[in-house]
């Protein structure tokens, strides 16, 4: 299951605040440390969006340019086959 950046975020802020009412300095400590580690859950999925959405790009520029190609060959190859017919 892939969590995102929101969910990741909105836990880490959950987390200052529990850090924020603490009385207790271990307790605070304990959801100051919880922050970090979803704020840093959080940038991962940040990157791996960020990432993804530029693979993807990557790969549709890639289709659309293999695509192109080939619609060249065959124009090339309709044009040589009715070249081939007119001179018959």
């Amino acid at each position: 299951m892939s969590q995102t950046f929101e969910f990741y975020d909105e836990r880490a802020k959950e987390a200052a605040a529990e850090a924020a009412r603490a009385k207790l300095d271990n307790v605070r400590e304990r959801a100051l440390r919880s922050e970090r580690t979803w704020r840093g859950l959080a940038e991962q999925a940040r990157k791996v969006a960020r990432d993804r959405a530029k693979a993807d790009n990557e790969r549709a520029e890639r289709r659309a340019a293999e695509a192109e190609a080939a619609a060249e060959v065959a124009a090339a190859e309709a044009a040589e086959h009715t070249a081939c017919a007119v001179q018959a």
